[in-house]
């Protein structure tokens, strides 16, 4: 007798595809309807404010669109834009081919299919810290370039662009995801990525980096944009058009052969053995061990540690940026670190959170060893960043290094401070052992990443124009009441975790 298709049987590749994209708009309503709408209305606006800002703002400008700053930033474009798509490759890969719309925990009892996960990749690569800072910036370099009269076009190619190289990226970050699953994935990973820094260091010593990039194609599509609403502005926007849809198409491929492989470094981290080491003479000393092995010891973590801090400092090398233009590397790793977990951070232990408050040890002392851990973290990733950064600048004024020092304890006491606090006003149940995970949801991250963003980017700029100042003092007395309000929030944060009823709140919200 006739029978009607269950939902698990395979029916044809059009209608596999419509019940993912629907699968989609599924898992976003669920999410959002977890989300606190007022905040995230908020968060949006702010969004949408910077965004539309950084695209109009700069071409009204003075001296946009003329021959001198202007003229060297349009000669750059065509670079500006392949760096885009470098950067968007190396998050995309280091993430392990994006960002989970929902937990694969909560997921398992539901058939959601891997094209359904690699669109929702695709909807959550803007919540990356790196990839909003670096979209408005080219967007706004773009604008300026050009000027009020031709940047509504070159606008709108440098964000399809952005569009395109974002889901090239993803296409890209599916296939080593793949391999990396294999049995010698992760060494053959592993290795090409340590050539293609050699060769780039090589390149870079040889002076030849800059005549690569300005060989890439992006230089026709610069190109293409310039010309205004004609014809080869058509074939551009044409061509970005394909690329974008061809990507989010292809996507799909690797994504369902990465489904079916078992992710091999989670694995192997979850099923090793440890040696047990010597007791420690303090209650805060064992809590700082257990919080440090948490975070170095997860895959997303080295993972993102490695991409914060090696990416923008190796593009800094490159670039050769001035020490004036360092103080904005601090603000964007320390941002980016929060993200991975910080903005959450009281879901490291998840269901362990309630072992955890049986412990004979004070609430304070618990406190204190999860903002060191979260302090150290951000501390090595901009360290390395700047480390690798400060070889080409030169040596730098009293007022130059005066001005970078103190940018860099701003702005890491910001992030911490403000991470502290959104993780006691909003925590969330999350599983981090994910190289995908997110420790908020999608919306939230949204919020955290626009808000990190403004407030590190501000800071940096202040310091900025101080290190042009002949008299370092001056970004000393400057930075003390900017330590200083993030030193007195960070206390209020612990006399919230202090409090009993609040603690609870948050201990049994992460381990649900």
């Amino acid at each position: 007798m006739p029978t009607a298709a269950s939902s698990t049987e395979p029916g044809s590749l059009l209608r596999e595809q419509w019940w993912a994209v629907q699968d989609v708009g599924h898992l976003l309503r669920l999410r959002a309807s977890t989300a606190r709408r007022r905040r995230t209305v908020i968060g949006l606006v702010v969004f949408l404010v910077l965004t539309v800002g950084s695209a109009t703002v700069p071409a009204f400008l003075p001296d946009a669109g003329g021959s001198g700053n202007a003229f060297d930033l349009l000669l750059l474009l065509p670079t500006a834009f392949a760096g885009f798509q470098l950067l968007t490759l190396a998050s995309a890969v280091a993430s392990g081919g994006g960002r989970e719309l929902v937990s694969h925990e909560h997921l398992v009892a539901y058939p959601v299919s891997p094209t359904t996960d690699h669109l929702g990749a695709l909807l959550l690569a803007p919540l990356n810290i790196a990839w909003l800072l670096q979209c408005w910036l080219l967007i706004g370099t773009s604008a300026y370039a050009v000027g009020s009269g031709r940047f509504v076009p070159v606008v709108v190619g440098a964000f399809l662009w952005v569009l395109a190289a974002t889901a090239i990226g993803q296409v890209v970050a599916w296939s080593v995801e793949a391999v990396r699953r294999t049995t010698y994935g992760v060494a053959a990973v592993r290795s090409v990525g340590i050539a293609a820094i050699v060769v780039v260091g090589l390149l870079q010593l040889s002076h030849r980096l800059g005549g690569v990039l300005d060989a890439l194609p992006t230089r026709w599509l610069v190109s293409g944009l310039l010309d205004g609403f004609g014809w080869r502005w058509l074939v551009t926007v044409g061509v970005l058009v394909v690329l974008l849809v061809l990507a989010v198409a292809v996507g799909a491929v690797p994504a369902h052969l990465t489904a079916r492989l078992q992710p091999r470094e989670e694995l192997r981290v979850e099923s090793g053995r440890y040696r047990a080491r010597r007791t420690t003479s303090s209650d805060f000393g064992a809590l700082l061990r257990v919080d440090r092995a948490s975070v170095w010891r997860a895959v997303p973590m080295r993972r993102g540690l490695a991409v914060l801090a090696v990416g923008p400092g190796l593009v800094s090398l490159a670039g050769g940026l001035p020490w004036s233009q360092l103080t904005i590397l601090p603000g964007l790793v320390a941002s980016g670190g929060a993200l991975l977990f910080g903005v959450n951070a009281w879901s490291l232990e998840t269901r362990g959170a309630l072992w955890r408050e049986s412990l004979p040890v004070t609430p304070a002392t618990v406190f204190a060893a999860r903002v060191c851990v979260l302090l150290e973290f951000l501390v090595v990733a901009s360290g390395i960043t700047l480390g690798l950064a400060v070889l080409r600048a030169g040596l730098p004024t009293a007022a130059e290094l005066a001005a970078l020092l103190c940018t860099w304890l701003v702005v890491v006491l910001q992030v911490v401070s403000a991470s502290m606090r959104w993780s006691l006003r909003s925590p969330h149940a999350v599983d981090l052992r994910s190289a995908r995970a997110t420790p908020a949801p999608p919306l939230a991250m949204v919020g955290y990443s626009t808000k990190l963003a403004l407030s590190t980017t501000v800071t940096s700029l202040i310091f900025s124009g101080l290190s042009q100042v002949d008299a370092w003092p001056l970004s000393i007395a400057v930075a003390a009441p900017f330590a200083a309000w993030s030193v007195l929030r960070l206390l209020r944060a612990r006399d919230g975790w202090l409090d009993a009823p609040t603690r609870a709140r948050v201990v049994m919200t992460v381990a649900g």
